[in-house]
């Protein structure tokens, strides 16, 4: 039996932990705006796998989130997690919820760009590909919240993701080992994100 690559199993953990995070984070967002438990489930579901799935499919793969019950079973126990009671849940605008979603899409920006170099894309659109899989379980929670897309208008969120695949696909290109780009590149993503929220850094807007 052929054991996994070394960027398989980064990919594989980095999911997976990516996956957890999102899942608390998407429960918490739905304890907040009201919803029942059902409710709780869905946005958390859609928060943790939203964006691996459209990696996947771009990817021509069955989405991972479907093919392993390991990721329904993180999300189940993230959504469970929110059945705190209300007095003790933190602000979805306080920082450690900010540092969950900065640890969520550090995670998941490595596990994308990482998978779409293991399928042998390019490196420009792996770049890509690990910035949708980073964001796009938040977009579509935005979307259920009717709320406009944090992507589209909160400070540095999609650029410190892209960063962090712009450093998978150097380390790799210069042949650096995986774990350690991976390190690096969710180090920079994180940096970035908690530094943006610090600092009120944006990029420029066209008036």
């Amino acid at each position: 039996m052929l054991q996994p690559s070394v960027g398989a199993r980064v990919v594989r953990a980095a999911d997976l932990a990516g996956t957890a995070v999102f899942a608390v984070e998407g429960a918490l967002a739905a304890a907040h705006a009201g919803f029942d438990l059902i409710g709780i489930l869905v946005l958390s579901f859609v928060t943790a796998l939203g964006g691996g799935v459209v990696r996947d499919v771009m990817l021509g793969l069955r989405p991972a989130a479907i093919a392993r019950p390991e990721y329904a079973v993180i999300v189940i126990l993230g959504a469970l997690a929110t059945a705190l009671p209300a007095s003790v849940r933190p602000p979805v605008s306080s920082w450690p919820v900010t540092i969950m979603d900065a640890v969520g899409l550090s995670l998941f920006a490595v596990a994308g760009t990482e998978k779409a170099l293991e399928n042998a894309v390019h490196r420009l659109p792996a770049c890509f590909l690990g910035t949708v899989g980073a964001v796009g379980g938040g977009v579509i929670r935005d979307i259920l919240l009717n709320e406009v897309p944090h992507i589209l208008h909160k400070d540095i969120y999609a650029s410190a993701a892209l960063l962090a695949a712009v450093v998978v696909v150097i380390g790799r290109w210069l042949k650096l080992g995986p774990r350690p780009v991976a390190l690096a590149a969710g180090i920079a993503c994180f940096g970035l994100r908690i530094g943006a929220v610090a600092y009120g850094w944006q990029l420029p807007r066209i008036a």
